[in-house]
């Protein structure tokens, strides 16, 4: 199975529904961190988006904040999890859901229209594969506003994606501490693949 050969697999089965560009994205974004795993995803989010909106960077992170909403607020209910991944799930959602209404405010205020949520499945039905995949969702939210917000042309719209990126940072390593993952899982500095080997890989893991 193409799965077995992943970097993160469990990305590959996320299922995104939605017909919008800030889905799509999120749909490539998942797919070139399934493959490379997410220090990938920065160098495909920065090529994917070119020239580009504001407004259009800020619904591809309104959509990804929408997928960590739903992944803690309704995935994490069903899983049993207990004591401190319980609180975690609980404060990561109400933040994540922060980060959801500061971006619709944003995208208002720049005279734009926010993106609908998506429908999302997360494939996991156990405690343990919930941590594992929230490890991996948060790095992948590292990557991804970090391939999307230098981009930005507003300045205050690029302050505003660094602070909410440092939230997702932090849940990662909260969620690598608690499985015993390294906090920082590339070390020092990430490393990059190319638009091209990204698309060559996981063209075909696009939902």
């Amino acid at each position: 199975m193409i799965t077995d050969r992943l970097a993160n697999p469990e990305l590959a089965e996320i299922e995104v529904s939605g017909v919008t560009r800030a889905s799509f994205l999120v749909r490539g974004a998942l797919a070139a961190g399934a493959v490379y795993g997410t220090a990938a995803v920065s160098p495909f989010v920065s090529t994917a988006f070119g020239a580009t909106t504001d407004i259009d960077i800020l619904n591809f992170a309104l959509t990804l904040e929408y997928l960590e909403t739903d992944f803690y607020q309704v995935k994490a209910k069903t899983v049993g999890l207990t004591g401190l991944a319980a609180h975690y799930a609980s404060n990561f959602g109400k933040e994540e859901a922060s980060h959801v209404a500061a971006l619709t405010s944003a995208i208002k205020a720049a005279g734009g229209t926010p993106v609908p949520k998506p429908t999302f499945s997360f494939p996991v039905s156990s405690a343990s594969a919930f941590l594992g995949l929230a490890y991996t969702v948060e790095n992948l939210g590292v990557g991804a506003y970090n391939g999307a917000g230098p981009l930005l042309k507003s300045k205050a719209l690029l302050g505003a994606a660094g602070s909410i990126v440092q939230i997702e940072a932090r849940h990662a390593a909260a969620i690598a501490l608690l499985i015993n993952k390294p906090p920082t899982p590339s070390g020092a500095f990430d490393e990059a693949k190319t638009m091209k080997q990204v698309l060559a890989a996981a063209g075909p893991l696009i939902k």
